[in-house]
């Protein structure tokens, strides 16, 4: 049976790491890359035999878990975040796929819950991420907010899915809201984009129109039209911050 690492990055996470790393115990190693935290993470994850590296820097979501990836030592990668779990059909299946693997890499669909509510609609589910691949085979991405993992070969897809307990409160939509935007807006100044603030409000819009009524947001309930307002004004502080950087929204 090949090694398999699983890999995650974290900061300040002791509300949620312990339940994460109890859901992949079973895994040969652990490594963890922690980016500062002031929380009980760091001894948490030394108390599940997890190899922990702490980090000075903050240079990105892709950079950092690509600093996960040089660290393992495993035939295979698994990469989770602190606030996802694997459940035991998926390890199961996990598991079948690695004592023969016919692929390079392989996506999992992903169920996500908002302030409690799974999300089955609004473009939140099946939500494939590629999450499980060969040593060697795959990196993530260099961007620094919403990375991907680019892979050299054959990418497969498992069946059952990986548990996301994201934005469990109002004030962690609001929070993470604030500095994805602010990366966001970042990345695309440093890559020569502009945006004004007619920019801003249309895609504000469509973000919110998309979500509620082209994926279907409105067959989720209230939390369906509550998580098309937040993906709306996600969308709308990115490219404000980016017509701030632009220069473009001044007296």
């Amino acid at each position: 049976m090949p090694k398999l690492s699983v890999i995650l990055i974290a900061r300040n996470e002791a509300a949620n790491i312990a339940a994460c790393l109890e859901s992949v115990a079973w895994a040969d190693e652990i490594v963890v890359v922690d980016s500062g935290s002031s929380d009980e993470t760091v001894a948490i994850c030394k108390r599940y035999g997890a190899r922990v590296q702490v980090t000075g820097d903050w240079p990105g979501f892709g950079p950092q878990k690509n600093r996960a990836v040089d660290l393992a030592t495993g035939d295979w990668l698994l990469s989770i975040d602190a606030d996802e779990r694997v459940t035991p059909e998926l390890r199961a299946e996990i598991e079948q796929v690695l004592a023969a693997p016919d692929s390079d890499a392989y996506e999992m669909p992903r169920l996500s819950s908002y302030l409690g509510q799974p999300m089955r609609h609004g473009g939140w589910w099946p939500d494939h991420v590629t999450r499980l691949f060969r040593r060697g085979a795959a990196r993530f991405s260099e961007a620094k907010v919403h990375e991907t993992v680019i892979v050299q070969g054959r990418t497969g897809r498992l069946r059952n899915h990986l548990v996301h307990y994201s934005f469990r409160t109002v004030e962690q939509v609001v929070a993470k809201m604030d500095g994805y935007s602010t990366a966001a807006a970042v990345s695309m100044a440093e890559r020569g984009r502009s945006a004004g603030l007619g920019s801003a409000v249309l895609h504000g819009f469509f973000a919110f129109f998309r979500t509620y009524v082209l994926r279907a947001g409105f067959l989720d309930g209230r939390l369906g039209f509550v998580l098309a307002v937040s993906n709306a004004e996600g969308a709308y502080y990115k490219y404000l911050k980016l017509a701030v950087r632009s220069g473009k929204l001044g007296a």
